[in-house]
C-alpha cells in the first residue's frame, strides 16, 4: 500500500479517537449555546468540527456562504466541539465534521458526518421548506 493509501485510514482514526475522547471527558453540564440549538421555529443546520481540522476548515467558507444567503430563514451554526466539550455527547458525534439538520418542531431529520457541499447542504435546507 502506498503512502496517499494510508492517508485517508489514518485521518480517520485519528479523528476518531479525538472525538472519543471528548466523549469520555464527561462535563458538568451543557453550555448556554449548545442549550439553545435547535432554533425554535426556524429550521436549524448545525456543524460540529473544529477549527484546526482540515475537513472542518474546508466546510468553513461553505458554511459563512450559506449562513449569509439563508440570514433570517434558517439558523446555520458552528460548533467547536474542541473548545466546546459538552457539544459532541450533547449531539452523539463520532466524527468530525457532521452536520445535523433540525426541522422547523426541532426534530432531528437528517445528519451527515465528513465535508458537505453547499449543493448538498441547500438541497436539504429546501427539502425542509426554506425558500
Amino acid at each position: 500500500m502506498n503512502r496517499r493509501a494510508l492517508v485517508f485510514p489514518v485521518m480517520v482514526l485519528v479523528m476518531s479517537v479525538v472525538v472519543w475522547g471528548l466523549l469520555t471527558a464527561g462535563s458538568a453540564g451543557a453550555s448556554e449555546a449548545v442549550q439553545d440549538i435547535p432554533v425554535k421555529g426556524m429550521v436549524t443546520m448545525v456543524d460540529l468540527g473544529a477549527h484546526e481540522c482540515i475537513p472542518c476548515k474546508m466546510m468553513e467558507p461553505v458554511l459563512k456562504e450559506v449562513q449569509k444567503e439563508y440570514e433570517g430563514r434558517a439558523a446555520i451554526i458552528f460548533i467547536d466541539v474542541w473548545k466546546d466539550r459538552q457539544a459532541a455527547p450533547k449531539f452523539g458525534i463520532r466524527v468530525i465534521p457532521t452536520q445535523i439538520f433540525y426541522d422547523k418542531e426541532g426534530r432531528e431529520v437528517f445528519r451527515h458526518e465528513g465535508f458537505l457541499d453547499k449543493k448538498s447542504i441547500v438541497h436539504v435546507l429546501t427539502k425542509l421548506g426554506v425558500q
